[in-house]
């Protein structure tokens, strides 16, 4: 009977499997709308990766695909060292969502400052630093109690924030056009401001393995790469169009950007500060973070509603998930 309907035309063929598929007689494979296996989502997914969906006031996590009720305007999240707890800002109601990151129950809802966006926890897991755009400051949260201990104050517009390995000290993006403040967390202070120029407007940042450099992503299409301790821009890096997230990925060898204007996410080599590729994965890419193993990194595209998992070893997109309304952040257990 095949052999027939071959002779016919293949249109025929399409239309006998998709009957079949209908009657539950066969599987048909839809390229990448197939659900993936729990071993394939563990391949992809070696630890926890949580992402906020903006527009739907929730939180996805991976592998498991569960999602979780956060409160409005879900944006920037980050998980403590254990993997135990995560974090989310809801910059509508100047509030911090804190949830159990294996059950997804809500543990607490704090009150911060506000317009909260960037939040980043401390090495140690016992603070949470989060920034109050709107008024300048960044909120100090004990994580042991959920209570905001202090508030520190800052030049116009913080965006977000990156601890140094021991902790000791704590960078932030100052949007407002000051460049980048260095906090003293022990005195819970701004104890310098380092001027970028060639910025507009610092938004994003992580630090190079060793810690001596910063790269801060712009609003607009660069990237600069930052002597941390003389405070002199070591190069400027043209990247994709608008503001987005940016990961040294752990093993060091690469920095990844998105660009929330554009459909790329640029791989900077991070000792030749050259840009490697720009990898196309559909519109409005922002949120980027690496696998704990460096072997995966994953891109929140806000315009495709996706989570994509770009493979570090070919920079090629392997996988496309699709998700909530408006991904805007991911954060990775084993790589805060």
């Amino acid at each position: 009977m095949l052999k027939f309907i071959e002779s016919k035309n293949r249109s025929s063929i399409g239309r006998l499997l998709v009957t079949l598929s209908l009657l539950g007689l066969i599987g048909v494979s839809c390229g990448g709308s197939t659900k993936d296996s729990p071993r394939q989502m563990v391949n992809y997914f070696p630890e926890p990766a949580f992402v906020s969906l903006k527009n739907d006031s929730k939180v996805e996590q991976f592998p498991s695909e569960s999602v979780w009720n956060g409160g409005p305007n879900m944006l920037y999240n980050s998980i403590t060292p254990d993997g135990k707890v995560l974090l989310a800002t809801s910059p509508n109601t100047s509030r911090v969502h804190a949830f159990d990151a294996r059950s997804g129950k809500k543990l607490a809802v704090i009150k911060v400052g506000k317009g909260s966006k960037g939040i980043k926890i401390s090495p140690n897991g016992k603070e949470a630093y989060v920034t109050n755009e709107a008024e300048n400051s960044i909120s100090v949260i004990k994580l042991s109690n959920f209570k905001v201990v202090a508030k520190i104050r800052t030049k116009k517009k913080p965006h977000n924030v990156r601890f140094n390995k021991k902790g000791s000290r704590a960078y932030v993006t100052l949007q407002g056009g000051a460049g980048l403040g260095v906090i003293n967390t022990r005195k819970r202070r701004v104890i310098k401001v380092i001027p970028i120029k060639g910025l507009v407007g610092p938004h994003n940042l992580d630090l190079s393995k060793n810690g001596n450099y910063a790269f801060v992503r712009d609003t607009y299409n660069t990237v600069a790469v930052v002597r941390l301790k003389s405070g002199k821009v070591k190069k400027l890096i043209k990247v994709g169009l608008g503001h987005a997230g940016i990961d040294v990925i752990p093993n060091g060898k690469y920095v990844f950007t998105g660009a929330i204007g554009d459909k790329v996410v640029t791989v900077i080599n991070a000792k030749t500060l050259k840009v490697v590729k720009k990898i196309n994965v559909g519109k409005g890419p922002h949120g980027v973070r690496a696998s704990k193993n460096s072997r995966w990194v994953y891109v929140s595209v806000t315009g495709a509603n996706t989570v994509v998992v770009i493979d570090t070893k070919t920079l090629k997109v392997v996988k496309t998930y699709k998700v909530g309304q408006f991904p805007f952040w991911i954060s990775v257990n084993g790589n805060p």
